[in-house]
């Protein structure tokens, strides 16, 4: 392990201060909440079910807030706990937001976003900064962010630890993989706690210019130094993105680290095997434990066909992998087998790219295709995987709430599609629109819908 710049921060600093609110704590006076539901990472718990379970319904019919217009471009999720909203922009602005009224608590600016035009590709403009979903520690009152900063006219990775009361840092760890070129490097997914580490993944930017390899990321709570997995580590290879339309790492349960692998540099049949374009298990310790890819991995990196949808971990038995050939590959869980050992094959699930995080209920599988949700059902003996029903809805990775699979169309409206047939139930029009791969999130009383630049609450009830 090659150790980063690790400083620990113990006081506020000031340069990082946009705002904070003169209350005493988070909560608001007003109406009390209708669901303790806590939705403290993406996709609600540590394998990204996207489940709700507390949820009994969800009034669609008028939001109940719609927060101020934020600093930056929303990508990530919101999350939350039981006092408040939490939101991040690619200006480098963490907010936490009233659940009662959708205004600001308070807000922390962590440095200077990036300027677009100082990377060599992307999409995101005109400044890149957090992008992935934070995630938080309830047990340390601590919200967890990846920042990308210039600084002395360079671009940098920065991980942080922020007192979800006020704001202030408590932590601040260098997180950019030794030898690497930070310009190159994209933090897209979301992050995740395992046993007091955090977990993240990086990939390169939108075209996948530049010299970058894929990697996963663990950082202790305690500003440990970061440890690195890295994909397509040897000499004169590169590339092997882990972005996962922003779906976070899966933790299970002994701590293992499940992610998906985009397109590697490696074309040649003959060459040996780079860890592109695959379902890959690692330790706590980011090691690598096993993997899955498909007998046409050089050929999926010739033709940009990254794994780019999160792990979806059925049972104790079988996992779920496909990302943008449409594909869908059942693996048996305790040995996914190397190269072309699925136990079944789903061809032409989807007609356009599966990227993002999944939903799943039971043996009902949500497949965040772009062209519309789809939905998989899995059947464990014998093993076999086939498709419930199509949506046309185009949208983000879909969550299930109140009995309905929610998602958020590419032009930003509110659907909820019935479960067992993918019937449009509600049709929310919300006039704003939305960035790439948007997907809802819950927190108390609220089901929270972000847009380009502001969230939107939606108030639930609980059984």
């Amino acid at each position: 392990m090659i150790e980063g710049r690790v400083c620990r921060c113990t006081a506020l600093i000031a340069s990082l201060v946009l705002a904070l609110s003169f209350l005493p704590h988070l909560n608001d006076a007003g109406a009390s909440s209708t669901s303790t539901l806590n939705w403290t990472v993406y996709h609600g718990d540590a394998q990204g079910d996207g489940l709700a379970s507390s949820i009994a319904s969800i009034d669609t019919a008028t939001p109940r807030w719609t927060s101020p217009e934020l600093d930056g471009q929303l990508y990530g999720a919101p999350i939350a706990t039981s006092q408040a909203i939490f939101v991040a922009t690619e200006e480098n602005v963490v907010y936490a937001l009233s659940p009662h009224t959708g205004r600001i608590v308070w807000a922390r600016r962590l440095g200077t976003a990036v300027p677009s035009g100082d990377l060599p590709c992307g999409d995101i403009s005109p400044s890149v900064g957090i992008t992935g979903t934070p995630v938080i520690d309830t047990v340390r009152n601590e919200i967890f962010v990846v920042a990308e900063q210039l600084r002395n006219g360079s671009a940098r990775h920065e991980f942080y630890g922020l007192n979800l009361t006020n704001g202030s840092v408590e932590t601040s760890v260098d997180v950019d993989p030794p030898g690497a070129n930070p310009t190159a490097l994209l933090q897209r997914t979301g992050l995740s706690l395992d046993d007091g580490r955090v977990v993240f993944a990086m990939g390169g930017n939108y075209g996948d210019c530049a010299n970058y390899r894929g990697r996963v990321i663990s950082v202790g709570e305690n500003s440990m130094a970061p440890e690195f997995f890295t994909v397509d580590a040897r000499a004169g290879e590169s590339q092997g993105a882990i972005w996962m339309g922003g779906a976070a790492p899966v933790v299970d349960s002994s701590g293992d680290v499940w992610v998906s692998s985009g397109n590697g540099s490696v074309h040649s049949a003959g060459a040996a095997y780079d860890d592109s374009d695959a379902l890959l298990e690692l330790s706590p310790s980011m090691h690598l434990v096993q993997y899955f890819a498909p007998t046409s991995w050089t050929q999926n990196n010739q033709d940009d066909l990254d794994m780019s949808m999160a792990p979806a971990l059925v049972s104790n038995s079988l996992v779920l992998l496909a990302g943008k050939s449409g594909i869908v590959y059942l693996l048996n869980r305790q040995h996914l087998g190397g190269i072309g050992h699925q136990e079944a094959t789903l061809n032409a699930a989807c007609n356009g790219n599966i990227d993002g995080g999944i939903a799943r209920s039971g043996d009902v599988v949500i497949m965040p295709c772009v062209n519309g949700p789809v939905a998989i059902r899995v059947t464990p003996s014998p093993a076999k995987i086939s498709v419930l029903w199509r949506s046309s809805v185009s949208g983000g990775p879909a969550v299930i709430a109140a009995g309905l699979v929610w998602t958020i169309g590419l032009n930003g409206d509110l659907y909820g599609l019935n479960l067992h047939n993918g019937a449009v139930v509600h049709h929310v029009i919300v006039n704003l629109p939305a960035n790439h791969f948007p997907t809802p999130g819950f927190g108390d009383g609220m089901m929270l819908i972000p847009t380009a630049t502001k969230v939107i609450g939606f108030t639930t009830t609980s059984p």
